[in-house]
């Protein structure tokens, strides 16, 4: 009977542990300096601005190697137990929707938030990590040799997380994904060390992420509004205070037009197992603020995975 206890305890703790030793979604995509030496390029607007972004429909269907070259760093990654989101694939389930807004407009102002192409594949694949690749193939009397540049960002703060360069030197190989696979290879342990030990910060202290708080001019209060004897600044700080892992966040700007926290830190899932986004979060303060005893109209809007906009007054 001892035994048996025994057994049912030791298969409850590693179990424990693996539950807890989780692994962060990545998704990997060329480089927007490779994108932009091969032409692989596209502008759109953003609010009046044009910009510059990789096109990644054109780099997947047009380039012969890119598909290759993903899938043998896909393979690395696998084999390490990290789980991967098809770039190819998310980008093609975008393409079918065939009457996406890119705009998110106020019925009432006009006043609007731009989604870049990146923004909307993020949104898709919600993938906790976006690795870039870079690489150039170099010809010598030796034969080919490979150099590259590796990188790793946070999906919803864009911070450089991890990174890695290298080169193999000259052989008689003829396949350039082959040879990147070798070079990576000789570096990729490091790279994946530090993969890690971001993500176990984020999953001991939450994942970070932007929250500004805005009103409309149509509105007749601001933040400095008193409800029931406190501002509506008190009543965020609060808020935030109770949602944040651990209560860590950063108040930047508090005006009475404006309130702007970054390094807020959310959980990473929620008490299904799903992961949290800078929307989810966000929506929690949407609903606090549309009950008493504020009962206010509000309107919740996102750039990215990372930044979730709240704005006060009208929809």
């Amino acid at each position: 009977m001892r035994k048996y206890m025994l057994l049912v305890v030791l298969i409850y703790f590693f179990n424990s542990i693996n539950a807890q030793v989780k692994k962060p979604t990545l998704m990997i995509l060329p480089s927007d300096n490779w994108c932009e030496q091969r032409y692989f390029m596209t502008e759109y607007n953003n609010q009046g601005t044009k910009q510059k972004v990789p096109n990644y429909k054109q780099v997947f269907q047009e380039d012969s190697e890119i598909g290759q070259v993903i899938s043998k760093i896909g393979s690395l990654m696998i084999d390490r137990g990290f789980p991967l989101k098809d770039a190819e694939q998310e980008i093609k389930a975008i393409e079918t929707r065939t009457a996406e807004d890119n705009m998110t407009i106020s019925a009432s102002s006009g006043s609007s938030i731009a989604e870049s192409p990146l923004d909307k594949l993020k949104n898709r694949a919600k993938a906790d990590i976006i690795i870039q690749i870079w690489w150039k193939v170099n010809k010598t009397e030796q034969g080919k040799s490979v150099s590259f540049i590796l990188e790793a960002f946070d999906a919803y703060t864009s911070k450089r997380i991890a990174s890695s360069t290298g080169n193999v030197a000259p052989n008689n190989a003829e396949i350039v994904p082959v040879l990147l696979q070798q070079a990576i290879l000789a570096n990729i342990d490091p790279f994946v060390a530090q993969l890690q030990s971001h993500f176990d910060d984020m999953f001991n202290n939450g994942r970070e992420i932007i929250l500004t708080i805005k009103k409309w001019n149509s509105w007749d209060k601001n933040m400095e509004t008193e409800i029931e004897g406190k501002e509506i600044t008190d009543y965020v700080n609060e808020w935030l205070q109770k949602n944040t892992v651990k209560g860590k966040y950063s108040m930047a700007d508090a005006t009475e037009n404006i309130i702007r926290c970054d390094q807020v830190r959310i959980p990473l899932y929620d008490a299904s197992n799903n992961a949290i986004d800078a929307r989810q979060f966000g929506k929690g303060l949407q609903k606090y603020f549309k009950a008493a005893p504020f009962n206010f109209e509000v309107k919740l809007m996102t750039r990215g995975l990372g930044e979730a906009i709240i704005v006060l007054g009208e929809k």
